[in-house]
C-alpha cells in the first residue's frame, strides 16, 4: 500500500512541475508512515513539510496543491490535511478487507517482494576458527546472520551465505600442537608429566578424541621421544617463562619434528574433525551455506601476495624493521598495520584484506559481514584497505553482534559441557530447543546485549513469546479441527464475499496487523533487523488471542463464520510465513 499512496503522491508532483507549480528538477524522497492515531486516517505524507523551504511555499498551502492534483484512487476513501501540513489518507473499507484475500491467494509468497532486484549480496557470517565447538556466542551470530540472509532474500536479493574457514595461521598451529601433545600422551610419552601441555593450549576434551582418533588411524608415526620434544625448549608460565614463546616453540618442535607431511597430517586432522563438528552443528540449526571458503586458498591462489603487491604499487605499504606496513592511518585508522612480517611471512590481516578484494571481484553488489562485537575496531582498517585498493569500500556493510548470556533462575547458568570453559551451542540446543534458541536470538537489536533466560525459553506460557506465537498458530489450527468434528463446512468464497461483517473493533485491529506485514518484512530486511518481525509476530499473537478469547468464529451464521475463518486463516498465513523466515516452526497442534 505505501508503494501505491507513494506513487500517487509522485503523480501529483510531476502534475505540478509540468504546471511550473514545482522546479522540474525536483527530485524529493517520498515518505509513507502509517498513522499513530486511527482518528488522522491510515498513512500520512510529509512531503509539503519537506518542500515547502525549497519551493519557498508555506507548507500547508503546498499540501493543499498537492493533494489537488491527487488522481483519484479506488483504494483512498479520503485525505486530509493535518497540522502544519501532513497530508493523510484513509482507506475504503474495500481496501482494508483486500488484505484477507490477499494472504489467502499468495500463501506462502505472501509478503515477499522484489525490491531488491535480484542484487547479488553476499553475507558471510559464524566464520569461527575451527579450533573447538560452536559456543552460545556463535550461536547469535548463526541465528542473526542467517535471518539477516533469508529475509535479504525475501525481498528479492540474490542471497550468497558464506562461512570463511580460517583453515590456516597461528591459532589452527596451535591447534595442531595441542592435538600432537594429546597424542604423545596417548603414546605413554608422558607418563610422568615431562611435557608441560601450554597454557594457551587447546585444553577441551575433543582435542583428546582427535588425538585418539590419530592414533587409531596412524599409530605410533608421530611418536617422537618426550626428551627430544622437550630439548632447547624455553621455560613455559608455570616455570616463569613467557606462555607465547612456550607455545611458539612447541609449535616449530612438531614442524621440525613431524616435518611437512607429518605437521599437516595432524594440522589436518584437527581441522577436518571439527569442522565437520561445526558444520553438523550449523545444520542441525538450521543453517546453510552456499559456500565455505578456505582462508588457506587465499594464500595459494596468490590472491593475498597479489593484494600485497597492489597496495605497494599505489604507495600505500612502507618497510620498517624488515617488515611491511599498511599505512591504514592516512585513512582514519589509529595506528599502522603489519601485512608482511620480518620473515617473511603475511599477517592475518593481509589474508583479510586479499579475501575482502576476491569478494568484490567475485563482482557482488553488496558485501555483508556479521562479526562479534569485540571486532569492532578492525572494521575502519579492513575498509581503509579496500579504499586503498581503488575499491567500494561502501559496498561492505559489517553487522556487530553482541555477546549473549544464559540466565537459569535469575543467575547465571553455569552449564556442565565436555568441551572446555564454554556453554557450546550444541547444549543449548538440546536444553531449550531449535525453535526457542533461534527466536530468542533474534528478539534484539544486533548491537543490544542479550540476556537469555533459559527457564523462560522453556516455559509453556504466554510470557514465552515463541511459545505464545505459536499457540496461536495451533490455536487456528484447532479450529478448523473443530470445524470438521461439528460437521460444519467452511465456504471460502462466501467468507471472502461478506467480509465487511467483520467490524468488531477485534476484527479491524486484526485486519491492520495483517496489513502490516509487508512493510515490516521490508523494513526488517534492508535495516538488517530481524527483531522488526519478531516483535510484529508477537503483536500479531496478541491480537488474535485477544479475538479469540471475545468472540466465537464457529457461530451459526454462515456469512459470519466463513467471514472469520477466511480472518483466522490469512492470520495462520502470516503467522508461517513469519515464524518461516526465522527457521522457527509453526505447530499445528499443542
Amino acid at each position: 500500500m505505501k508503494q501505491q499512496l507513494t506513487s500517487l503522491i509522485q503523480t501529483a508532483i510531476d502534475t505540478l512541475k509540468s504546471q511550473n507549480v514545482l522546479p522540474a528538477d525536483l527530485s524529493p524522497n517520498i515518505q509513507i508512515d502509517r498513522t499513530r492515531d486511527a482518528s488522522h486516517g491510515d498513512y500520512a505524507c510529509n512531503i509539503a513539510l519537506m518542500l515547502a523551504k525549497p519551493v519557498r511555499c508555506k507548507p500547508r498551502d503546498l499540501a493543499e496543491k498537492i493533494v489537488d492534483a491527487l488522481p483519484v484512487s479506488d483504494q483512498v476513501a479520503k485525505v486530509d490535511i493535518a497540522g502544519p501540513g501532513f497530508i493523510n489518507f484513509t482507506l475504503t473499507d474495500a481496501t482494508v478487507y483486500a488484505v484477507v484475500e490477499a494472504v489467502l491467494e499468495a500463501g506462502e509468497a505472501y509478503g515477499r517482494s522484489t525490491i531488491g532486484d535480484d542484487k547479488s549480496v553476499q553475507v558471510e557470517f559464524v566464520s569461527a576458527n575451527p579450533t573447538g565447538p560452536l559456543h552460545v556466542g556463535h550461536g547469535r551470530g548463526a541465528a542473526y546472520g542467517a535471518a539477516v540472509a533469508d529475509l535479504l532474500a525475501a525481498v528479492g536479493f540474490k542471497v550468497h551465505r558464506e562461512y570463511y574457514v580460517n583453515d590456516a595461521g597461528r591459532q589452527m598451529d596451535i591447534l595442531a600442537a595441542s592435538v600432537w601433545l594429546r597424542y604423545l600422551d596417548l603414546c605413554g610419552e608422558n607418563a610422568n608429566d615431562k611435557l608441560p601441555f601450554p597454557v594457551n593450549g587447546y585444553k577441551g576434551d575433543y582435542v583428546w578424541d582427535i588425538a585418539a582418533t590419530l592414533r587409531r588411524e596412524h599409530g605410533d608415526t608421530f611418536r617422537h621421544d618426550a626428551q627430544i620434544v622437550l630439548t632447547n625448549l624455553p621455560a613455559d608460565e608455570s616455570e616463569g617463562g613467557d606462555k607465547e614463546q612456550y607455545i611458539d616453540a612447541v609449535i616449530n618442535r612438531a614442524k621440525e619434528l613431524l616435518g611437512d607431511t607429518g605437521f599437516r597430517t595432524v594440522f589436518d586432522a584437527g581441522l577436518k574433525s571439527i569442522l565437520d563438528d561445526i558444520r553438523r552443528d550449523l545444520e542441525g540449526f538450521g543453517v546453510v551455506y552456499e559456500e565455505w571458503f578456505s582462508e588457506r586458498s587465499l594464500t595459494e591462489s596468490g590472491a593475498v601476495g597479489r593484494a600485497v603487491e597492489r597496495l605497494k604499487e599505489a604507495g600505500h605499504l612502507y618497510e620498517k624493521d624488515g617488515a611491511w606496513w599498511f599505512r591504514s592511518t592516512g585513512f582514519g585508522d589509529e595506528k599502522d598495520r603489519v601485512v608482511v612480517r620480518d620473515n617473511g611471512q603475511t599477517t592475518y590481516f593481509a589474508s583479510d584484506i586479499a579475501y575482502h578484494m576476491q569478494k568484490l571481484e567475485r563482482g557482488f553488489d553488496r558485501v555483508i559481514d556479521v562479526w562479534g562485537a569485540d571486532h569492532h575496531g578492525y572494521v575502519p582498517r579492513v575498509k581503509a584497505a579496500l579504499t586503498a585498493l581503488g575499491d567500494d569500500a561502501a559496498k561492505l556493510d559489517v553487522l556487530l553482534v553482541q555477546f549473549a548470556i544464559l540466565y537459569r533462575g535469575g543467575e547465571k547458568a553455569q552449564m556442565s559441557t565436555r568441551s572446555g570453559e564454554f556453554v557450546t551451542l550444541r547444549e543449548l540446543r538440546e536444553e531449550v530447543g531449535n525453535d526457542a534458541a533461534r527466536f530468542f536470538y533474534v528478539m534484539r537489536k544486533c548491537e543490544q546485549h542479550m540476556d537469555f533466560d533459559l527457564d523462560l525459553a522453556k516455559s509453556q506460557s504466554s510470557d514465552n513469546p515463541v511459545y505464545y506465537i505459536q499457540y496461536a498458530h495451533a490455536r487456528v489450527c484447532s479450529v478448523l479441527r473443530q470445524l470438521a468434528e461439528k460437521n460444519l463446512t467452511h465456504n471460502s468464497d462466501n467468507g471472502l464475499s461478506n467480509l465487511a461483517v467483520l467490524s468488531e473493533s477485534h476484527e479491524q485491529a486484526l485486519l491492520t496487523r495483517l496489513s502490516r506485514y509487508p512493510e515490516v518484512v521490508e523494513t526488517a530486511a534492508l535495516n538488517h533487523e530481524p527483531h522488526q518481525l519478531a516483535h510484529f509476530l508477537r503483536e500479531l499473537a496478541n491480537d488474535f488471542h485477544t479475538y479469540y478469547n471475545a468472540h466465537q468464529f464457529l457461530v451459526d451464521d454462515a456469512a459470519v463464520r466463513d467471514a472469520r475463518l477466511c480472518l483466522i486463516k490469512a492470520t495462520r498465513q502470516i503467522l508461517a510465513n513469519g515464524l518461516g523466515l526465522l527457521a522457527v516452526s509453526a505447530p499445528e497442534a499443542m
